[in-house]
């Protein structure tokens, strides 16, 4: 027997009710997926010389877009980057803010250059005071430089700063080697309340590059920003490089452990914090497939 047309129209309802239903569920999960990874890095080749971390810098953001992800790429800017070489060139409407660090207004410079082979921009945060020097992070006797730690905040700051101006929401901030340490904090303390970052998910790679460098006492107090107490900085009471990784771990969601050697300090930290670890893997590194390991890794967190 026929159904009347109003229970017909109730069904066809119900049925759409449904059918909208598994279309939000969808379209939910997909805006679940981790779609953009932004990366801090200490190095990256061709920019800086071949080493294991400028390496990771170089070919995973490649890796990571060649797998349908929006990728972002910073670095510092170092005195020994030939600009003419490499073809860098200021972006202006990202420049002109100024970051004060103990007290000074220093301004910050945004550059970019393409790698076309690739098909993707590096952003390099610049600074004359800060980052003009020949060297990176050692003086021509081999001391670390005292205003290191200043470098490392105004390059995390410079970065939060730069991508908010681009309005870029990143699902994953991925930070490599030292001088990008501060940024989680600053993140989840700092910049949480920010709708471009209330999604965003750290992972923390950790390498052996300044585990015996010693900051100057101040540093901790010069890292203090936005509402950041001193409970939350307890770790750098001693400000040295195996606590800076420390307090890094701290406020990341995940780690990659990115070298063989990284100090047991450091790794035993972040399994006492029950924080998710991928382990390192020579093998992986040397074959390419680290960066599924890592893809993986970001879209499991």
């Amino acid at each position: 027997m026929a159904l009347p047309i109003e229970a017909k129209d109730n069904e066809i309802s119900k049925k759409m009710i449904i059918f909208v239903e598994i279309l939000s569920l969808k379209t939910n999960s997909m805006d679940n997926s981790v779609k953009r990874v932004l990366f801090v890095n200490s190095e990256i080749f061709p920019y800086l010389p071949e080493s294991p971390i400028a390496n990771i810098g170089r070919y995973l953001p490649q890796g990571i877009q060649e797998r349908k992800k929006e990728i972002r790429s910073f670095m510092p800017r170092y005195g020994c980057i030939n600009e003419r070489k490499n073809q860098l060139h200021e972006v202006i409407r990202l420049s002109g803010m100024n970051i004060v660090i103990n007290d000074v207004d220093r301004p910050l410079v945004i550059k970019v250059a393409s790698i076309s082979s690739a098909r993707m921009q590096v952003y390099f945060i610049d600074n004359d005071d800060y980052f003009h020097r020949k060297s990176i992070y050692r003086n021509e006797k081999g001391e670390f430089f005292s205003d290191n730690g200043e470098r490392a905040i105004f390059f995390a700051r410079g970065v939060l700063e730069t991508i908010k101006k681009q309005r870029w929401a990143p699902d994953i901030i991925h930070c490599q080697g030292w001088i990008s340490h501060v940024l989680p904090l600053y993140l989840k303390k700092a910049y949480i309340d920010d709708p471009i970052f209330s999604n965003s998910k750290i992972v923390l790679s950790l390498y052996n590059d300044i585990p015996g460098a010693t900051f100057p006492e101040d540093f901790k107090n010069k890292i203090a920003f936005g509402g950041i107490s001193s409970e939350d900085l307890a770790v750098m009471e001693k400000p040295d490089g195996i606590n800076l990784a420390k307090l890094a771990a701290s406020y990341s969601d995940g780690i990659i452990v990115g070298s063989g050697d990284v100090a047991a300090e450091v790794t035993d930290f972040c399994k006492e914090a029950g924080l998710p670890i991928l382990p390192f893997s020579a093998e992986a590194l040397k074959d390419g497939s680290y960066i599924d390991d890592y893809n993986n890794f970001y879209d499991n967190l």
